[in-house]
């Protein structure tokens, strides 16, 4: 989000240094993406998490109650306008809710404009899931008339001037030919007929999710403004309302009720404050600071809420454009940020400069990394999704369970690699075509028992290849790493007859190498001979680290 520190000063009303800013705003849960010294301009992204903070306004609301100039949670003073709106039935079937709400005498300059039209962009994205889940319209009241109505009209039946158009155009020539209407067509797919709100003179206020009509724009001399948001959750679409509404309260606004009819609720927007009733040392256990009820309340008022203690039960009041409190650790963590992350910890304690260092485990296999980049073979790094064809079927390794993917997207990925073998054989057929010999090797995760077991695998195509090759291959890891073995012979039909084998260490197997059969070589669609070698190295790590890995 592209700001300005000017804007945000203005909205907060007090003398507020840019050092402030760039400080505080960390602290609240921003990051400062981007400022140059002696600009204005600075870029603060928040996590989806939090997006009544994705404006300038919400910052500046924020950054009061966080600073002490207005703690608690805001009254809004909600006035009462004679706009009233209706759902009809018909248009349920396609958007079943439709909220709105009024706010008047809103100071607009480009500069709020700018803000108000990328938060409503962002909230598209975010909580709206890029307006497949929910789409808001912003509106100049004054060029409309109520009551509005929002029904569903036949794709060819009418017309109207899209935004940032000039010509009249049906609802279906803007799902053909408008860059919006191309962009989210596919949100109206299936239906026969499309949804749009009318004002009184059948003029068009919005074709949700797709335009706006031109008439309604938005502008520096806009002073009263209709919010409309229409979706599918309801829960969704009343907090993306209270949203906007109450960014607009921070250039001066007034929020207006809207009379609905047909809607869940007959009156919107509604602002009373949900509540949350935790125990105050359950979050003092999890946050690791004693505090006592009189301070979680003056923490929950820092972070733009209000809270009451009686005994060990505090509860919240939570603003109504808050969606993210859901849990009890939610409060914990609004207490946590309104006492201040700068006052954790002991003050008083000695800084100490300490190296950080790679764990055992990471050490080793970087080793073997370079053992086989040593024998010349080449690194990759290779999915580890994969299909039980691959596994199993093709590869003639034994099956074992597998974690699978509840709803994959192709046949390819279906569950989680039980084998490296078949990754990198995927790697060899997209490479056939390549000059020979090749020569690649992988160190990387499989999934055993739904647990993660490092593996190394290596392959070799070539047009000459034989199973002492890979078997002085295999031993010369082995040695390197000074690990005792012994080679058993395999049956897999992975293997030619005779030259597959296993690898075993302390009387456990834990891999095998051989010169593969040709069939599995022709059902993975390569044509050259491939030998190859897989072990399971985690339990070398544990006897080399002295731990399990």
């Amino acid at each position: 989000m592209n700001t300005s520190y000017k804007d945000i000063v203005r909205m907060i009303g007090r003398d507020v240094s840019m050092e402030t800013v760039l400080r505080e705003v960390p602290l609240l849960g921003g990051v400062i993406d981007e400022h140059e010294e002696g600009s204005d301009a600075i870029a603060i992204e928040f996590f989806p998490n939090r997006p009544d903070m994705y404006s300038a306004e919400g910052i500046a609301r924020g950054l009061k109650a966080f600073l002490g100039f207005e703690p608690g949670l805001k009254k809004y003073d909600i006035g009462k306008s004679d706009v009233k709106a209706i759902v009809t039935d018909e248009v349920k079937a396609i958007r079943p809710y439709f909220m709105a709400a009024v706010v008047k005498n809103v100071d607009i300059d480009d500069q709020a404009l700018r803000s108000i039209m990328e938060l409503q962009e962002k909230l598209h994205t975010t909580l709206g899931r890029k307006r497949s889940k929910l789409a808001i319209g912003v509106h100049d009241l004054d060029k409309v008339k109520a009551p509005f109505t929002f029904k569903a009209v036949d794709p060819d039946g009418m017309s109207f001037v899209p935004l940032t158009k000039t010509e009249a155009m049906t609802p279906r020539e803007i799902l053909e030919k408008h860059e919006k209407g191309k962009a989210y067509a596919h949100l109206l797919d299936g239906f026969d007929k499309y949804p749009m709100i009318f004002d009184a003179n059948g003029d068009v206020l919005s074709f949700p999710p797709i335009i706006n009509g031109a008439q309604t724009t938005v502008t520096v001399n806009t002073r009263n403004i209709f919010i409309d948001v229409t979706g599918f959750d309801e829960k969704s679409v009343e907090f993306a309302l209270n949203i906007v509404a109450a960014a607009l309260v921070e250039r001066g606004g007034q929020i207006c009720t809207v009379e609905m009819e047909g809607a869940p609720k007959k009156i919107y927007p509604d602002f009373t404050p949900s509540e949350k009733t935790i125990s105050l040392a359950a979050c003092n256990a999890v946050n690791g600071i004693p505090l006592d009820g009189e301070q979680a309340v003056k923490a929950l008022q820092r972070s733009g809420m209000d809270g009451k203690c009686d005994g060990d039960k505090i509860t919240a009041y939570i603003p109504a454009y808050r969606f993210d409190i859901l849990h009890d650790a939610d409060i914990y963590e609004e207490i946590a940020v309104g006492y201040g992350f700068e006052n954790y910890g002991n003050k008083k304690m000695k800084v100490t400069q300490t190296f950080g260092k790679l764990l055992p485990e990471t050490t080793f296999s970087e080793n073997v990394k370079d053992i086989m980049i040593g024998l010349g073979y080449m690194e990759l790094t290779t999915l580890t999704l994969s299909n039980e064809k691959d596994e199993f079927e093709i590869s003639g390794l034994p099956a074992v369970e597998v974690v699978k993917v509840k709803n994959p997207i192709t046949e390819d990925h279906t569950c989680l690699r039980a084998y490296m073998m078949p990754s990198l054989m995927r790697i060899l057929r997209h490479n056939k075509n390549r000059d020979l010999p090749q020569k690649i090797f992988e160190v990387g995760y499989v999934i055993r028992d739904a647990k993660t077991v490092l593996h190394l695998c290596a392959l070799q195509a070539a047009s000459r290849t034989s199973f002492t090759e890979i078997k002085s291959v295999t031993e010369s890891v082995l040695r390197e790493l000074n690990v005792p073995y012994t080679i058993s012979a395999c049956d897999y039909t992975t293997f030619l007859p005779g030259r597959g084998a296993f690898i075993e260490v302390e009387g456990k197997r834990i891999g095998v190498f051989g010169e593969m059969a040709p069939k599995c070589i022709t059902d993975y669609e390569l044509t050259h001979p491939v030998m190859m070698m897989e072990m399971d190295i985690s339990g070398i790590i544990a006897t080399k680290s002295g731990r399990l890995f």
